[in-house]
């Protein structure tokens, strides 16, 4: 073994090891850094100057706490006319008694500035006040044509129901009166698919074809079959004649019997 390697079994390499903490060292050491840099910015805040603005300002302070002296020339005049102090101006003593504030302009916008962002902002406020109550007042009239819709469609298919209701009535009482044939074609329900291509090409060879709705078609039926059955689909019973009908019926329409 050469004198330059040490003996791992030596005393002086076991002391070594015992001195050697890494962990607890290195958090004293960030500890105490620690400790020393709030107490060097602790000491440079009671040393450190006052700027200029910062004794302007407190000079300012302390001369509007002071009232005026008799040395101001100015209350020297007042007093002169019978002034006194903590009276307000004018003969009856009811003006102003404090002294006018100050509203220290500290950065480099211009005269009116402030009155202008002002307005600015009450703008703003105001066009977006006006956004909102148009996406409202669209968001209602979205909802109520919706529920329109909504209504007419629910309308469409009664309308629809009752007319199929009134077709098969008119077909069913026509053929125990012995009536072949509807008195228009659409009076009967259609039959098949071979009916309604005939029905399609006479249409077609017609010169004018008069478009009738679904409304227009069962308020011709359901007056056809009151006049010539005295039957009322909405009460679903035949009458004995016209003025059993017109009795006992409250109406000829749908809302009569609601």
């Amino acid at each position: 073994m050469s004198d330059e390697e040490d003996d791992y079994m030596s005393d002086a390499f076991l002391s070594k090891i015992q001195d050697v903490k890494p962990g607890v060292n290195m958090v004293r050491r960030a500890k105490e850094a620690i400790k020393r840099e709030e107490q060097q910015k602790e000491k440079n805040i009671k040393n450190r100057q006052k700027t200029y603005k910062e004794q302007e300002k407190e000079s300012r302070e302390v001369a509007l706490q002071s009232s005026i002296s008799n040395e101001n020339k100015g209350f020297a005049l007042l007093q002169k006319m019978g002034y006194k102090a903590g009276q307000g101006l004018g003969k009856q003593g009811a003006g102003r008694v404090d002294p006018i504030p100050l509203n220290i302009k500290t950065d480099r916008g211009g005269i009116g500035l402030e009155e202008q962002k002002k307005r600015k902002a009450e703008e703003e406020l105001e066009h977006y006040q006006q956004k909102v109550r148009a996406k409202q007042q669209n968001e209602t009239k979205s909802l109520e044509d919706f529920r329109s819709r909504v209504r007419t469609e629910r309308e469409e298919r009664k309308i629809e129901g009752d007319l199929r209701r009134s077709q098969r009535s008119c077909e069913q009482l026509d053929s125990q009166k012995g009536i072949a044939v509807p008195r228009e074609p659409w009076y009967w329900p259609k039959a098949n698919a071979d009916d309604e291509d005939d029905e399609i090409k006479e249409e077609d060879e017609e010169e004018e074809i008069v478009e009738l709705t679904s409304f227009d078609k069962l308020q011709i039926i359901t007056s056809y079959l009151r006049g010539v059955h005295f039957y009322c689909i909405w009460c679903g019973t035949p009458y004995n004649d016209e003025e059993d009908l017109c009795s006992n019926c409250p109406g000829d329409t749908a809302a009569d019997h609601d």
